[in-house]
C-alpha cells in the first residue's frame, strides 16, 4: 500500500480514516509523522513520504503528530489476513513475545534464524523486530502516563523497558515531550477516562463500520458462567497473561471500543490490549470485505442491511479448541454447562470486586489429569476431550495467534473425533484464520436454503470461491438471519 504514492497521496488530501493503519505518512519539513485521516492541513506532496509502521517513522528519526496521534492507530488488517512468516511474527511482538523472549524466542517460534526474521521484517515493515517492539513500548508509556496516576517509574517498568533513562529518551524522541509533560496535556485536554481504582481505562480504535450485534452477542450468549459475563451493558471475562491474570470489560461505542483493565501485573498491560483487540477483530478492514462479499447478489442485501460484521474470536486458542469439543452436536446452553462444570473443577480462582466473575479458564496442564468417567457426555466425545488436551498440554499441538493455518488443520483433523466443523470453528474463532468456512453447520445450511444459495455441503463450498478470503465473515453473516441470541446485542 504505502508503496503506491498517488493512491496514498490521495487517501491523505481526503483525510481518508480507512487507510488508517495501513501506511503513515512522514512530513521532511516538520519532522512528524501522521496517519492519513490526520485534521490538520495536507502538506505538499514533494514533502510527504509514506511508510508501512510507526516503527519505521521512528527509526527514521520521525516524531508523532500531536493532534492525530498516528500511534494510536488501528493495527494493519494485513497482519490477520495472512499467515506467512512476517504476519505471523507481527502478531507474536503485537503479543509481547520480544520482550518477554527476545529476537531469538520470536524466531524460535517462527522455525526462522534471527538473521531471516530481522531481513524479513525490515524489507516489508522498514524495521527490524526490535524498533516493532520499541515502538509498542513507546505506545504503552503514553497509555499509562495519559491514564493513570503511577508514579513515572513505575509506568517505566510497566510498559518494558530497562531503565527509566531508555523511557525518558525514548518518550522524547517519539513524541517531543517529557512524560510529565505528556501528562499535563492529557489532563489539560480532559482525555483520561473515568478513573477507578485498580483499572486502567482506555479507547480501542477501530476502522467503521462496526456492527456490534453479532460480536457482542455472540461473546454474551455462549459465555462460561464464571469466566465471562454480561454487566452493565459490557462483556467482562477474566484473562490469563504471562505474567499475571487480569479482568477486563470491554464497551461497544460509536466511535471506539471502552476498555477497563484490572491487572495483577502491569507489565500484562500490551499483551492484555492486543488480545482484546485480537478477540473483537478491531484490526479488520471491513470495506474490503463487505466490498467482497457484496459480489454476489444473493448476499449484497444481508451486507447492506448491517455492514461491518466481525468474527468473534478469543483471548486463547487453547481455551478455545477444548470449548469446541464441549460444543459438538449439543446446544448452547448444553456447551455452558460441561464448560462451568470444568471451570469449577479445574479453573484457578480470581476475585473480581466488580462483578460475578470467579475463575480463569482451566489450563490445559489442569485438564490433562481430567477422570474422563466424570464428563456428562457420550464416550466418544470424552476420548476427543482427553485426547486434545493432552496434545496441548504436552504441547505436541500448538494453537495460538502465530500458528500455521494449515499445519494446525493437519494436526486437529489427525485426533480422533475431529471433523470438518470442529476443526474449522477452531480456525475461524482460535486462530484467526479469515477465510475458515462451515459449510455443514447447520445454521449456515438454514441461512443458505433461505436466500437460494445452494444447501449441500459440497455445492455451497463451490458457490462461496467467490467470498474468497473473507468466507469467515460470509459465515457471520448468514448466521444473522437467524433469530438467535448469538445475533443481538445483550439488553
Amino acid at each position: 500500500m504505502y508503496t503506491d504514492t498517488d493512491r496514498c497521496v490521495r487517501a491523505v488530501q481526503s483525510k481518508d480514516a480507512r487507510f488508517d493503519g495501513w501506511f503513515f505518512t512522514a512530513v521532511r519539513t516538520t519532522g512528524i509523522y501522521c496517519r492519513p485521516s490526520c485534521p490538520a492541513v495536507p502538506p505538499k506532496v514533494e514533502n510527504m513520504s509514506f511508510l508501512p509502521s510507526a516503527a519505521a517513522c521512528q527509526q527514521a528519526g520521525y516524531r508523532a503528530c500531536k493532534r492525530c496521534r498516528p500511534d494510536t492507530s488501528p493495527g494493519s488488517p494485513e497482519w490477520n489476513a495472512r499467515a506467512d512468516a512476517v504476519a505471523r511474527a507481527m502478531r507474536l511482538i503485537q503479543d509481547g513475545v520480544v520482550d518477554r523472549e527476545g529476537v531469538t524466542g520470536l524466531a524460535a517460534r517462527l522455525g526462522y534464524s534471527t538473521r531471516q526474521v530481522e531481513r524479513q521484517l525490515g524489507a516489508e515493515l522498514g524495521a527490524g523486530p526490535l524498533a516493532l517492539a520499541r515502538a509498542q513500548r513507546a505506545q504503552t508509556a503514553r497509555l499509562l502516563i495519559e491514564t493513570s496516576e503511577l508514579p513515572m517509574g513505575d509506568v517505566a517498568f510497566a510498559a518494558g523497558f530497562a531503565s527509566i533513562r531508555n523511557f525518558n529518551e525514548t518518550v522524547r524522541e517519539v513524541f517531543a515531550l517529557t512524560p510529565g509533560e505528556l501528562r499535563a496535556r492529557a489532563a489539560k485536554a480532559g482525555r483520561s477516562e473515568p478513573r477507578v481504582p485498580g483499572t486502567i481505562s482506555l479507547r480501542l480504535p477501530y476502522r467503521a463500520p462496526l456492527n456490534p450485534d453479532n460480536l457482542f452477542g455472540h461473546l454474551a450468549a455462549t459465555a462460561v458462567p464464571g469466566v465471562e459475563e454480561w454487566r452493565d451493558g459490557a462483556y467482562r471475562r477474566t484473562l490469563r497473561l504471562p505474567y499475571g491474570t487480569g479482568v477486563v470489560a470491554l464497551t461497544p461505542g460509536p466511535e471506539h471500543i471502552g476498555c477497563r483493565l484490572a491487572l495483577t501485573d502491569l507489565r500484562d498491560l500490551t499483551i492484555a490490549i492486543s488480545r482484546c483487540r485480537w478477540m473483537l477483530d478491531l484490526d479488520a478492514d471491513p470495506e474490503a470485505v463487505d466490498d467482497q462479499l457484496r459480489t454476489d447478489p444473493l448476499l449484497a442485501p444481508l451486507v447492506d442491511k448491517a455492514p461491518g460484521r466481525r468474527v468473534p474470536r478469543t483471548v486463547d486458542a487453547a481455551e478455545f479448541a477444548v470449548r469446541a469439543v464441549l460444543g459438538q452436536q449439543v446446544s448452547t446452553a448444553a456447551a455452558r454447562t460441561h464448560a462451568a462444570r470444568l471451570v469449577t473443577a479445574y479453573g484457578e480462582p480470581v476475585e473480581d470486586p466488580q462483578g460475578g466473575l470467579t475463575h480463569l479458564f482451566p489450563a490445559s496442564e489442569a485438564l490433562a489429569g481430567l477422570d474422563p468417567e466424570t464428563l456428562s457426555m457420550p464416550r466418544s466425545r470424552r476420548t476427543t476431550l482427553t485426547t486434545l488436551v493432552g496434545a496441548l498440554a504436552d504441547g505436541s499441538l500448538p494453537l495460538g495467534i502465530d500458528s500455521d493455518w494449515e499445519a494446525a488443520r493437519a494436526a486437529l483433523n489427525a485426533l480422533p473425533g475431529f471433523g470438518p466443523w470442529t476443526t474449522e470453528i477452531i480456525a475461524m474463532r482460535a486462530l484467526g484464520d479469515p477465510d475458515a468456512f462451515l459449510p455443514s453447520d447447520l445454521g449456515v445450511r438454514r441461512a443458505a436454503q433461505g436466500l437460494g444459495l445452494p444447501s449441500t455441503p459440497a455445492a455451497l463450498t463451490d458457490r462461496a470461491a467467490g467470498w474468497r478470503p473473507w468466507r469467515a465473515y460470509a459465515v457471520q453473516y448468514l448466521w444473522a438471519t437467524e433469530d438467535h441470541a448469538i445475533n443481538h446485542l445483550p439488553v
